[in-house]
């Protein structure tokens, strides 16, 4: 057994995972994330026990204690080096989950390095090459190279959400304009459909938002289904800016197999076809074999799965 840590600027999320590799437990406390390290750290710990013991199990039965974390990580020293959502500096991870369970080895990943190897083991069919993409607050992004998690020499390789997309463009929160993160991420996705519920106050958008009681990413593509032609707008502009980022990523990466995850992805083939079909207008050579493009299957548990296998590597 093995315990996965999906922590995130909003929740933390854990859960027990079995060899097949499958979540039999989970258990989840908000982050409250402008806390000290110490207070978050101590809630993972307790997570960690709770979840195991609500499965029948106890800690000694745990192989393993795998983190996925925002920003940017020193895999060797179990280090957080800089996480932006959490305003996190050098945070000692491992040494300080270690004051907990001593005896219990541990690993720190970058949440979308962690998401990625989970989809890699489920779904990239020992392939050489694959490149997960997670559409959720931001824009994640993890790269297995030769079967092996790519962090480039520093640990903070993989950040493909803030390559530029618009020149002097939307502000972004890594400080800079025009990311891709800034127009592809579901934060993105609400802003758009906020401003067009606003240019268009009769739009279905605005009932479905007050039914929800809030602007979701999912507002827009529920009325477009729905013959809102305004909704339709926002939805093939936003698909349009999330296959010209993935478009540039396959230029770049060629690789064997591409997943979109995040849970816009539950969208499925209403989302992929479009995409895909801009990717096949749009690719630099279309002479040679291509990218297979999928959506995610693992959605949520990705990064549990994936961290949790990352303890042991």
């Amino acid at each position: 057994m093995f315990i996965g840590i999906d922590l995130g600027g909003t929740n933390i999320a854990v859960g027990l995972v079995d060899n097949t590799p499958s979540v039999i437990a989970q258990a989840s406390r908000p982050t409250n994330a402008k806390r000290p390290y110490q207070e978050i750290i101590r809630d993972m710990a307790e997570l960690c026990k709770e979840v195991t013991e609500n499965a029948g199990y106890t800690m000694a039965d745990i192989q393993g204690i795998g983190v996925g974390s925002p920003g940017t990580i020193d895999s060797t020293n179990g280090e957080i080096v800089y996480a932006n959502n959490l305003d996190w500096h050098h945070v000692p991870l491992v040494k300080e989950l270690k004051t907990y369970y001593p005896d219990i080895p541990m690993a720190v990943e970058n949440d979308a390095n962690a998401a990625a190897y989970g989809e890699y083991i489920v779904n990239g069919d020992n392939t050489e090459s694959f490149l997960a993409i997670t559409l959720g607050t931001g824009v994640g992004g993890g790269i297995v190279l030769d079967k092996k998690i790519y962090r480039g020499f520093n640990g903070a390789g993989g950040e493909i959400g803030h390559f530029t997309l618009v020149h002097n463009g939307e502000y972004c929160t890594c400080g800079k304009k025009g990311c891709w993160e800034a127009y592809a991420s579901v934060t993105a996705l609400i802003r758009q459909t906020e401003a067009a519920i606003k240019a268009n106050p009769d739009s279905l958008m605005r009932k479905k938002a007050e039914e929800n009681g809030s602007v979701s990413g999912r507002t827009a593509f529920e009325a477009a289904k729905e013959g809102d032609a305004a909704a339709q707008q926002v939805v093939d502009t936003y698909l349009e800016y999330v296959a010209d980022g993935i478009s540039s990523v396959i230029n770049i990466f060629q690789p064997n197999v591409l997943v979109i995850g995040g849970g816009i992805s539950r969208e499925g083939d209403y989302m992929l076809k479009p995409i895909q079909q801009y990717i096949d207008k749009y690719t630099y050579c279309k002479d040679i074999p291509q990218t297979q493009l999928k959506i995610a299957t693992l959605f949520n548990d990705a990064g549990i799965i994936g961290a949790a296998l990352a303890s042991a590597m």
